[in-house]
């Protein structure tokens, strides 16, 4: 008696439905409200490095010059007062000898309070004012959620990441299925189209 026989009671194959017909080679199925096994019903294979699809009514993803655009308002709206400020203070002083301590200590504290404020808008909104102007949002890729305050400061500090490799990282987007830089791969979040409201 061999495998292939079809009284070979071990052939998988040689099993009868629940209605007591035969089921001509095909694996029997596991009864309702018990789930499948060993695959069955068969997964759709995704080719390797490829993406799953995205869920139905999954947002659209920002695109690159969005990105940008809201990265360089960010930095004008951070970095902008403390030039003009600085700019004012040489002004005003001219050629004066004596350090500018005060306005010096007044661009750090201002530094400092603007980027915690835009860190803080990002972990809890997902947007900074840049990307709350641009329509754009910073989420979770895995259920949407806004990421909170230390998974964006962690995701900053990764931009160091999209730096290396001559800044290769910050140009991922325009070629990525998902539109990610390393930064947002290696925290798994995404950038999608969103109200301006």
């Amino acid at each position: 008696m061999s495998f292939g026989d079809p009284n070979n009671p071990y052939n998988p194959y040689n099993q009868q439905s629940p209605q007591g017909q035969p089921n001509y080679g095909y694996p029997q199925q596991a009864p309702q409200g018990v789930p499948q096994q060993h695959g069955y019903p068969p997964q759709p294979v995704q080719p390797y490095g490829a993406y799953p699809p995205a869920p139905m009514g999954f947002p659209e993803l920002a695109h690159w010059g969005q990105r940008v655009a809201a990265h360089l308002l960010d930095g004008l709206i951070i970095f902008g007062p403390v030039y003009a400020l600085a700019f004012a203070d040489l002004a005003i002083r001219g050629d004066s000898e004596e350090p500018p301590v005060v306005v010096a200590a007044i661009g750090v504290l201002y530094l400092f309070v603007m980027a915690f404020y835009q860190l803080y808008r990002e972990g809890k909104h997902g947007q900074t004012i840049g990307k709350k102007v641009m329509g754009i949002s910073l989420l979770r890729e895995r259920d949407g959620s806004p990421l909170g305050f230390g998974l964006a400061l962690v995701r900053k500090i990764a931009h160091i990441i999209d730096s290396m490799a001559c800044y290769l990282g910050w140009l991922w987007p325009l070629w990525d299925e998902k539109h990610q830089t390393f930064a947002d791969k290696v925290c798994s979040t995404v950038v999608i189209k969103a109200n301006r409201g």
